[in-house]
């Protein structure tokens, strides 16, 4: 408001209409054409009309103080007197409940409270450019000057601001009668939605006052729940509710999930809450009330099918979601109501307080219950083979189904024994059940019927998350670590649901997908090895470990290293498959042997037999044995030690002139400004003589460089210049340790990866990095 002179007091616009605002929710029943049970949960908000200045909430500041006290009855006398009373500066704090000085002095002597004051005015004198505010109390005046009318309003906003919500928590703190405690939530929302302060506690005041009201008085009927739910819904739509309210909104679900303030009211809240919460670990009621309004939503009629939508709506209708922190808070609400299913064998098995009782307070030993001991009974093991039945591989036994029951004892918390076979020893704890494999790999868990929906409706979340092809890179790393608790991995309803994701994992072509099925790091399983024959979630006699097999060999550049891993962990799984006639495990069979990753005799002769005991693998096994035979002739001593290919030939070319004699003396091979790719690697990779490759100008790629890296330890020289190499493949050179000289001349290496070169190849001596980022 301008302050220029008019000659009299001018009340602040914004003050005026802040008193006439109509309650939330005055909607007459018979005049719109709402459809029913859906007319309370919206409403039309009626803001103040202001100039359009926005203001920042103040704390403190400082400013001009002169207090008259005085007859009310005289102060237009003194306000139009030519000379005013004296002014002291100080700096004034707004506290909660009080105005007071950083310097008790003078006039501020004694603190000014927020419920002394009568009446709050903007001033302004004719030739008289002051920039006032007055504050009425019982006998007396306050008057603030500031240095310029936006600081001004500011102070005065402000000042408003604090009484205002000062009598607010006053009244809502001692409630008498609940209708006249709703009138004023609906004027205390309608104060804040139309206030020209932005500030976070504008809207997350009132939040706070309405979450201590509700707590303190939890016998409230459930219609007035509702009311109030939706008398602070607008406050919602751009904040998310405090921790209490966040626990009144889950007893809401909870209780009443077929309720329409669920879908109208609660829907935007928890929209807001996926889009733009960063960190569940700061505010974990949030997650939790997700959890609780997914969970209501699987109550109403359509169960899943609602669900599904709601999924849909928060990546949206195109092939991008434009939330990247939707899916991170999706799988983060999933892994946490899986993580509770099991929260019970979880705590029997370490004795610590479950969330439930954290919540509730238990915290001491003596408060809670005894633990659950795990029953497990073990069935009789399986009768051994006879003697003379030898199978060429070592393949799994059936598993076998351990029952895991809880029971509460007042008495004792150890773990009840049952007797086994004779010679047995005692039984295994739920942990090491998952680790005996193949005999006990399987455990039938009985979840409470409430926990068993959780499971599905959250399982059933991930296959939906796993459909969006822009998701699944981002889901399958966050998955790979395997974030889910070992009773879960040994549920079989629960692996059986969370194979379709794997698959899903398992069918995509982007490496950046299915290379999160290996382990995340040595010597910790991941999904390959869990949904491998022998694995504990394993039910299918490996064919979804085919399938990872396949897409992994397919684009793994650790071709080499991938064969040895399964070579010494899951050879018979291996030759089984391929027993059956598995096309891709006779493929792997037969690389170990080209590759000679099989050094033991008597497991070359068992994998050859295993080949030719199938019509597939016997006509691979013959292909093998060709190509050995051109080997050996290629890699013969004698021929040239250096050759030179013409420009313009082809992979294809190559592999025709490397056929036609014997190369076995070839040190230095020349494909500069020819067409040869990154298959012409699988014919390089049969030189054995080979120190010095140049691929100058050709379309050589990350690819062939990749397995290059894995066969030919001896290279000395290498050309890169101008080939479409990345770092992608160039980091693989890493493994070279023979290079000396290296030329990356105009490729897209960067200077990460040069630096990475330098340290882990001693030799090389000779490199050249222009026009490279490197450079």
């Amino acid at each position: 408001m301008d302050v220029n002179g008019g000659g009299e007091l001018h009340n602040n616009q914004f003050y005026q209409c802040e008193e006439s605002k109509p309650l939330l929710g005055e909607m007459s029943d018979g005049h719109n054409n709402a459809k029913p049970g859906a007319g309370p949960c919206k409403r039309p908000l009626h803001h103040c009309s202001s100039s359009g200045m926005r203001y920042k909430l103040l704390h403190e500041g400082d400013i001009q103080v002169c207090v008259l006290k005085h007859p009310r009855t005289f102060l237009s006398k003194i306000l139009t007197s030519k000379f005013l009373r004296r002014w002291e500066p100080h700096h004034l704090t707004l506290t909660d409940s009080c105005l007071s000085s950083a310097t008790p002095t003078g006039y501020m002597e004694t603190s000014l409270s927020y419920s002394s004051i009568e009446d709050l005015q903007l001033l302004s004198w004719d030739n008289a450019p002051k920039y006032c505010i007055q504050l009425s109390f019982p006998g007396g005046t306050v008057l603030l000057q500031a240095a310029n009318s936006y600081l001004r309003d500011q102070w005065f906003h402000s000042l408003q601001w604090k009484k205002k919500i000062y009598k607010y928590r006053k009244v809502l703190n001692n409630p008498s009668r609940w209708d006249v405690v709703l009138k004023e939530i609906r004027a205390l929302v309608d104060m804040a939605l139309s206030s020209p302060l932005q500030d976070e506690s504008i809207h997350q005041a009132p939040l706070h006052i309405i979450s201590t009201l509700l707590a303190e008085n939890s016998s409230l009927s459930a219609q007035d729940h509702e009311n109030i739910i939706v008398a602070i819904a607008p406050l919602l739509e751009n904040n998310h509710p405090p921790p209490d309210l966040c626990e009144f909104f889950c007893k809401h679900c909870r209780e009443r999930p077929r309720s329409m303030v669920v879908i109208e009211v609660f829907t935007p809240v928890v929209q807001r809450i996926l889009k733009h919460n960063m960190d569940f670990g700061k505010c974990p009621r949030l997650r939790l009330f997700t959890q609780e309004y997914i969970l209501a939503l699987n109550e109403l009629n359509g169960g899943m099918e609602v669900v599904k939508k709601f999924v849909h709506s928060m990546h949206g209708p195109t092939g991008h979601c434009p939330h990247p922190r939707v899916l991170p808070n999706l799988v983060a609400v999933c892994l946490a109501a899986i993580y509770s299913c099991y929260e019970e064998f979880i705590n029997s098995r370490d004795n610590s307080p479950s969330l439930k009782e954290i919540r509730n307070g238990c915290q001491q030993l003596n408060d809670r219950k005894p633990p659950m001991p795990l029953r497990l009974l073990r069935p009789e093991p399986p009768t051994p083979p006879p003697a003379n039945l030898l199978p060429l591989a070592t393949t799994p036994s059936p598993p076998h189904e351990i029952l895991v029951e809880l029971e509460r004892n007042n008495n004792s918390a150890n773990v009840k024994k049952k007797a086994g076979p004779a010679g047995g020893d005692s039984e295994p704890n739920l942990i090491d059940c998952l680790l005996v494999s193949p005999a006990v790999n399987t455990l039938s868990i009985q979840l409470p019927a409430q926990a068993d929906r959780v499971l599905g409706c959250f399982a059933l979340i991930l296959k939906m998350l796993s459909d969006y092809d822009d998701w699944r890179p981002a889901l399958a790393s966050l998955l790979q670590p395997i974030p889910f608790p070992k009773e879960a991995l040994a549920h079989a309803k629960f692996t059986k649901e969370l194979k379709y994701v794997i698959q899903r994992f398992a069918e995509d072509p982007r490496q950046e997908v299915h290379s999160c099925l290996l382990s995340v790091r040595s010597g910790k399983d991941g999904w390959f090895q869990l949904y491998s024959p022998g694995g504990v979630a394993c039910d299918d006699d490996g064919e979804l470990f085919a399938s990872m097999v396949h897409i992994l060999m397919g684009s793994c550049y650790k071709t080499k290293k991938f064969l040895l891993s399964l070579a010494e962990n899951k050879l018979g799984p291996c030759m089984l498959l391929a027993l059956r006639g598995n096309q891709t495990m006779v493929e792997i069979l037969c690389l170990m042997l080209e590759y000679n990753i099989i050094e033991n005799k008597d497991t070359q002769l068992q994998i050859i037999s295993t080949l030719e005991s199938t019509q597939v693998g016997f006509r691979m096994y013959e292909q093998l044995c060709d190509r050995q035979r051109e080997l050996k002739e290629l890699q013969r001593k004698g021929g040239p030690t250096r050759l030179t290919l013409p420009s313009k030939s082809t992979d294809a070319d190559l592999a025709r002139l490397l056929s036609s004699g014997s190369f076995g003396n070839l040190e230095n091979l020349s494909l500069a400004f020819t067409n040869v790719t990154s298959a012409c690697a699988e014919q390089l990779i049969k030189l054995p003589s080979l120190k010095q490759l140049n691929l100058w100008s050709t379309q050589f790629g990350d690819a062939g460089l990749r397995l290059l890296s894995e066969h030919l330890a001896c290279l000395q020289v290498l050309n890169l210049c101008e080939t479409p190499v990345t770092d992608a493949g160039l980091v693989a050179l890493s493994s070279m340790k023979s290079l000396c000289s290296l030329n990356m001349n105009s490729t897209k290496l960067t200077a990460d990866t040069y630096e990475d070169l330098k340290a882990k190849l001693p030799n090389l001596k000779d490199v050249d990095v222009r026009y490279t980022e490197a450079w």
